[in-house]
């Protein structure tokens, strides 16, 4: 067995030792680092994790140990900035940072190590292994793949091994992000409506010296990653500060200080439903009060029972089908009647619809001359809104405005029925060269998922004080030359469907539009179209005797029939 393989194997009886304890506990191996198992197991405030305790630079190290011993050192880094420099020269130690993004990389990886030459005190070393992220500065974590590649200089001294050149940056491996690193739903407020919370996913490293629900109450005092920036706000003013955290019997305690102006009733309320959900939807106090000071004095409370309007959709248990051109209930128990109006009668031309939320809701149809919107009452009828020959299916926003692009003319168009008025609305220059063939706002208000070409889809915000600005466009999948996005439907506020048909048959994925973590449903009919909210998933299957309506059993393994025959496109309000 290999010293690299004897590092690994002892590594894994360790990991399996700590987790097995509680408490800290460090067990030594044979090799550049060892693991300690951190407090944390049964606080209300924490989460148990490991740390990475790596150890100076041994005299009888080879090259390979040297430079595995240097990537464990990056990997404690934060916890302990002071192993890492004895890896390097004095020269290196100056010109050396730890800032800029984490680059994530697979466990297996490689370190190049060349012949060894008697006279040649100094080397080139290859660290080599495959992508797998990048943990941004503002703690996004964006997946990437391929081959991947980081050079190294190496100078013999008497003390053994040193690093002469240092690219600047950490790199560390899954295995380092999964024991160090969690997942966190951060929330923030839609800069637009105001009356909407918006979650915002990061990737946070747990502290040895605080609690986590410390950590991610810090991180929430920040501005958010840079994909929603200029569309969400905070109601935690730029200087407060975090003066304690303490847990009680059944409480948690958080004394903050700063510009907070007590007497404002709605900015205690967003506080709460700010904080309250940061730390409930990462598994932190749950079920516990949640006393607020300010200075030390009592400023709010916020209880487990309360009602949390923040996450409100509007949509209750709201759901379609269309059959022929007309709009149809979807009961418990499967099909209902059409809806009341000319949206209920069946007629050639009208497709892609979409409904609106709230108690009068609208629904949109897209024609071959435009977008026409009708409402749900018997004396409704269809009316154009929108002109245009070339337009993405219609999507409402949870202000009650209703958007498509215009692929002809490149421009994104919001129709306010209120005031009955279309408006163009800024985009970046770039989506004017593609082709939109998809625009879909999530129920948040804030995110859009855009489909470019055949194979593409993107993330962005809507910005500025009205919303009314496209911005922070980032890729989120492609797939490969040859395949169609055929659909995409939003989940939730962070997880968005994504149909695709290829050659060798469709692929339904769910993925999390904060991280690029997807899980892959299975699929037993070739889906026409699919519809999602929350956890419930539509999507509409042609057969020999027409069309039929499958809904995604809770577990995510099989597909039950809603609807046997005469059941096409499935439309939940908004998304």
């Amino acid at each position: 067995m290999t010293r690299s393989r004897r590092v690994a194997a002892a590594l894994a009886m360790v990991a399996a030792a700590a987790f097995g304890g509680s408490g800290c506990t460090v067990i030594p191996v044979t090799g550049p680092y060892t693991v300690g198992n951190d407090q944390g197991a049964g606080d209300p405030l924490n989460k148990p994790f490991q740390r990475m305790i790596a150890i100076p630079p041994q005299p009888g190290w080879g090259v390979e140990d040297t430079v595995r011993g240097l990537q464990a050192a990056m990997a404690a880094y934060a916890d302990d900035p002071s192993i890492l420099p004895k890896y390097l020269t004095a020269e290196a130690r100056a010109k050396w940072s730890a800032a800029g993004p984490v680059t994530v990389i697979q466990d297996a990886y490689e370190v190049g190590v060349p012949p060894p030459r008697e006279s040649e005190t100094a080397m080139k070393v290859g660290l080599k292994g495959n992508w797998v992220a990048l943990i941004n500065e503002d703690d996004s974590y964006k997946p990437t793949a391929g081959p991947w590649e980081r050079p190294f200089e190496l100078v013999k001294m008497p003390e053994g091994y040193r690093v002469s050149n240092l690219p600047a940056g950490l790199v560390l491996t899954e295995s380092d992000v999964a024991r160090a690193y969690r997942p966190t739903n951060l929330y923030y407020v839609n800069r637009s409506t105001q009356d909407r919370l918006v979650v915002d996913r990061v990737r946070l490293r747990l502290n040895t010296t605080e609690t986590f629900a410390q950590t991610v109450l810090e991180r929430l005092l920040k501005p958010p990653t840079e994909a929603l920036r200029g569309a969400v706000t905070s109601s935690l003013p730029a200087d407060t500060k975090i003066e304690s955290i303490r847990a009680g019997e059944d409480r948690v305690i958080i004394n903050l200080s700063g510009p907070l102006d007590t007497l404002d009733l709605s900015a205690e309320e967003t506080l709460r439903g700010q904080i309250r959900n940061s730390l409930n939807k990462n598994e932190i106090a749950k079920g516990r009060i949640i006393e607020i000071l300010v200075d030390g004095e009592a400023y709010t409370v916020d209880r487990p029972d309360s009602d949390d309007q923040w996450l409100d959709d509007e949509v209750g248990d709201s759901a379609y089908y269309v059959d022929k051109g007309a709009v149809h209930y979807l009961t418990k128990d499967g099909a209902g009647g059409a809806v009341a109006g000319a949206a209920g009668e069946q007629r050639e031309g009208y497709s892609h619809f979409a409904v609106s939320a709230g108690p009068n809701p609208l629904i949109a149809a897209r024609t071959s001359t435009g977008i026409s919107v009708a409402g749900l009452a018997p004396e409704a009828a269809w009316q154009e809104v929108i002109q245009g020959t070339d337009l993405t299916p219609p999507t409402w926003n949870r202000d009650g405005s209703l958007w498509t692009y215009d692929g002809k003319n490149g421009v994104l168009l919001k129709y306010d029925p209120a005031r009955t008025r279309v408006e163009p609305v800024e985009v970046p220059g770039e989506l004017d060269k593609l082709d939109v063939n998809q625009f879909r706002i999530a129920r948040d208000g804030v995110r859009v998922a855009v489909t470019t070409g055949e194979n593409t889809v993107q993330i962005g915000a809507l910005t500025g004080e009205a919303g009314t600005k496209l911005a922070n466009l980032q890729s989120l999948t492609t797939t490969e030359t040859g395949n169609e996005i055929r659909d995409i439907a939003w989940l939730d506020d962070e997880r968005l469907l994504v149909l695709v048909q290829g050659t060798a048959g469709q692929t339904l994925n769910e993925i999390n539009v904060g991280d690029g973590e997807t899980t892959g449903v299975p699929l037993k009919d070739r889906l026409e179209s699919v519809a999602a909210f929350q956890d419930q998933v539509l999507a509409d299957v042609t057969t020999g005797n027409g069309t039929k309506l499958v809904a995604l059993s809770q577990d995510r393994q099989s597909w039950d029939v809603k609807v046997e025959t005469d059941a096409g496109t499935p439309v939940f309000p908004l998304g």
